[in-house]
């Protein structure tokens, strides 16, 4: 034959060791404190806005609508966007709690 058979060299089996997981838990720690960490800050601070809103506030919601709040309810929230014209949003929704007076300066 002009091809000889090709075998494997006996490979000595490789005990895992705490450097061949090193990697993975440096990479898990990087996630933890730049993405998740810091996401679930915002989203406690969002909740505690929400939690605090109150009647006469001025909010602006992620749709992009401005007003003043009139009513907050256990899900909804109705806000004047103009005289005598009143919306319910969803609480969620609301984005940011504004300074008073934001409403007369825009």
């Amino acid at each position: 034959m002009f091809i000889s058979n090709a075998y494997a060299a006996d490979v000595a089996a490789a005990a895992p060791t705490l450097t061949s997981f090193l990697p993975i838990v440096v990479i898990f720690v990087l996630f933890y404190f730049m993405l998740i960490r810091p996401q679930m800050k915002q989203a406690k601070e969002h909740s505690k806005m929400l939690a605090a809103l109150q009647k006469n506030d001025e909010i602006a919601t992620s749709g992009g609508v401005v007003g003043k709040v009139v009513k907050v309810g256990e899900s909804f929230v109705s806000v004047e966007i103009a005289p005598e014209v009143v919306i319910n949003v969803q609480k969620h929704t609301i984005q940011t709690l504004l300074p008073k007076g934001t409403i007369k300066s825009l």
